[in-house]
C-alpha cells in the first residue's frame, strides 16, 4: 500500500496559505446569494398557463438578444424498462420539424411514415422468435422497410426547421440529455422572440417524429465510438451498474445496444405523450424582453398545448448498499481510477456539504487531491464529481483519477483514501472551507453572466425546486455549512461499505482485488 504524502508538510503548507487567504476571503460579502436574489427578483416574472406549463422571464437589456432554454423533466432515469436510451433519441429528434415544417406533402408523409412502422413492428415481432423466427420472412420484411423508408424520406425537407432559425440569426442552437433531464436551447435576436414561440410550440404540438429510425442508428455509431471502442466509457458503464443495483441511474444514458436496435416510432410516440405535456416543461427566457409581450406570446402559441398529467417520480428506491464493490478491466490502455460513495439527492439537507467537499478535493490548485497526487506527479488528473449521475434521486459522490506513467491505479486509490480518511478523522480547515464558499460564488457568477446560463438555470431550478430563487438559496446553504458538517458527512459518507470503485488496469496483479471483466 502506498503511504501518504500529504501530512506533515502539505498541512504546515495549507496553514500558511490559509492565513493568507483568510483575509481576502473576510471581504467578500457573506450574503451574496441573498444580495444577488434581490436584484433579479425586480427583473424576473413567473407565469404559469391554464395548461400547466411554466415560465420564467429575465430581463436584461443590455443588448438586443434574448435566449430560450425549454426544460424537459424527464432523462434517462424515466425510460421503460427495455427501452433504454429514448430519452437521448429525442435530443437528435429535436429538431426534425413538425407537421408542417420540414415536409413536401404532409399526408404523403405520413401516410408512408405509417408503412414504414406496420412493417418495422412486424420485422421486430418476428425478429423477437430468437431461434423460430422465419429468417427469409425478417429478408422480405426488411427489403419492404428500406423501400419504405426511401419513401418517407423522399418527401422530407431536410433541416428546414433548422435552416429557418438561420436565416434569422440564431446561435447555440442544441439539446442535451442527461439521467435527470432533457434541455433545449439557443439565442435569436430579440426582436425575433416570436419566432421562437412559434417553432417551440409547433415542435411539441405537432411532433412528427420523423427520421427516427437513421437517427437511431446514429446513435447505436455513437455508443460503439464511445461506450464499446472506449475503455473509459465502458469502464463508466460497468461503475454505474455496479452501484445501482436496483434504481434507474445505473442504465446508461445513451441506452443498452440491445434496447436501442429495437426501439421503435411507436415507442418514442408513446414516451414522448407521456413526459412532454405542458405541466413536464418549463421554458426560461432571458435577455431584452419584455414580460408582458411574453406572456401574451405564451397564451397565444403554446396556450393551445393539450394538458396533461405530470408523470409520477421514479418509484424504485436504491437499497442500502451493505459492502463494498469492485471492478477492473484489464487493457493496454491509459490506466483509470473511479471511486463512488452513496449520497442523498438535491434535496436533501446535505446537499451543499458536498458541493463543499468536493471543492476541498478538488477545486483548484490548493485543494487536497490536487497537491497531493497531480503536484506530486502520482496522477495526470483528479475530479471530484458531488452528483454523479444525476442528482434528482439518491446519487453518489464520485472521484475520478488518471494515474501518471509508472504509478499503478491502486496507489491512485490508496492515496485518495488517505485523504478522505484525513477529513474523517481532522476535518478541513476553516480556510479550506472559506475557499470552497468563495469559489461558489465565483461559479455562480460566471453562471449568471450570460443570457444563456440564466435561462437554463433558472428554468431547472424552478422545475425541480419549484421556484427559481432556489439558485441563489443553493448559494446561501452552501454559505452556511461549517466545518463541523463536513466533517460528520464525511465520516458518515466515506465508508467502505458504502462505496464503488472501478478501475483499468494494464497488468494482472499477484493479488487482484476482484475479478476481470
Amino acid at each position: 500500500m502506498t503511504t501518504s504524502i500529504r501530512r506533515p508538510f502539505w498541512a504546515h503548507i495549507r496553514r500558511v496559505l490559509g492565513a493568507v487567504l483568510l483575509l481576502a476571503l473576510c471581504a467578500v460579502p457573506p450574503a451574496l446569494g441573498q444580495d444577488l436574489l434581490q436584484k433579479f427578483e425586480e427583473k424576473t416574472t413567473t407565469f404559469t398557463l391554464e395548461n400547466g406549463l411554466d415560465f420564467v422571464i429575465i430581463e436584461r437589456h443590455d443588448a438586443p438578444v434574448a435566449s430560450f432554454a425549454t426544460y424537459a423533466d424527464v432523462g434517462s432515469v424515466d425510460e421503460p424498462e427495455g427501452q433504454t436510451g429514448i430519452a437521448h433519441m429525442f435530443e437528435h429528434m429535436a429538431f426534425k420539424g413538425t407537421t408542417t415544417i420540414g415536409t413536401r406533402d404532409i399526408e404523403k408523409e405520413m401516410k408512408a411514415l405509417k408503412r414504414q412502422e406496420e412493417i418495422y413492428l412486424q420485422a421486430r415481432r418476428e425478429r423477437a422468435k430468437g431461434s423460430q423466427a422465419d429468417s427469409s420472412r425478417i429478408a422480405e420484411l426488411e427489403e419492404q422497410f428500406e423501400q419504405a423508408t426511401d419513401t418517407a424520406e423522399s418527401y422530407i425537407k431536410k433541416g428546414e426547421f433548422e435552416n429557418i432559425l438561420e436565416r434569422n440569426g440564431v446561435s447555440g442552437l442544441n439539446a442535451s440529455t442527461s439521467a435527470d433531464a432533457t434541455r433545449y436551447f439557443y439565442s435569436l435576436p430579440a426582436n425575433k422572440a416570436e419566432l421562437f414561440f412559434a417553432l417551440e410550440s409547433d415542435r411539441f404540438a405537432n411532433p412528427m417524429l420523423r427520421e427516427f429510425y437513421t437517427e437511431r442508428d446514429v446513435v447505436m455509431e455513437e455508443r460503439r465510438q464511445r461506450t464499446e471502442s472506449s475503455p473509459t466509457g465502458r469502464l463508466v458503464e460497468e461503475f454505474l451498474t455496479t452501484a445501482f443495483k436496483a434504481h434507474p441511474y445505473g442504465n446508461p444514458t445513451i441506452g443498452h445496444m440491445s434496447d436501442l436496435k429495437n426501439l421503435s416510432r411507436t415507442d418514442a410516440k408513446q414516451f414522448f405523450e407521456k413526459h412532454y405535456n405542458p405541466s413536464n416543461l418549463t421554458i426560461g427566457i432571458a435577455g431584452d424582453v419584455e414580460p408582458e409581450r411574453m406572456r401574451s406570446l405564451a397564451e397565444e402559441y403554446f396556450g393551445r398545448l393539450s394538458g396533461g398529467r405530470e408523470p409520477l417520480p421514479v418509484r424504485t428506491e436504491e437499497p442500502e448498499q451493505i459492502s463494498e464493490r469492485r471492478v477492473v478491466i484489464r487493457e493496454q490502455t491509459q490506466p483509470f481510477v473511479l471511486i463512488g460513495f452513496h449520497r442523498g439527492s438535491m434535496q436533501s439537507d446535505d446537499a451543499p456539504v458536498y458541493d463543499v467537499l468536493s471543492d476541498v478535493l478538488t477545486g483548484g490548485r490548493t485543494s487536497r487531491l490536487y497537491e497531493s497526487l497531480v503536484k506530486q506527479e502520482k496522477a495526470l488528473q483528479v475530479q471530484a464529481l458531488p452528483a454523479f449521475p444525476g442528482s434528482k434521486y439518491d446519487t453518489l459522490f464520485g472521484i475520478m483519477g488518471v494515474p501518471n506513467r509508472g504509478v499503478s491505479p491502486d496507489s491512485v486509490e490508496h492515496m485518495i483514501d488517505d485523504e478522505l480518511e484525513a477529513i474523517k478523522e481532522e476535518g478541513i480547515t476553516q480556510e479550506e472551507l472559506e475557499r470552497a464558499k468563495t469559489r461558489a460564488r465565483s461559479d455562480l457568477i460566471g453562471q449568471l453572466d450570460s443570457n444563456q446560463g440564466l435561462a437554463l438555470q433558472f428554468a431547472q431550478m424552478e422545475a425541480l425546486k419549484g421556484d427559481w430563487r432556489s439558485v441563489f438559496r443553493k448559494l446561501d446553504a452552501i454559505e452556511s455549512v461549517t466545518v463541523d458538517d463536513v466533517q460528520r458527512v464525511a465520516q458518515s459518507t466515506f465508508e467502505r461499505s458504502n462505496r464503488t470503485v472501478a478501475m483499468i488496469k494494464t497488468t494482472d496483479d499477484e493479488q487482484p482485488t476482484a475479478a476481470a471483466n
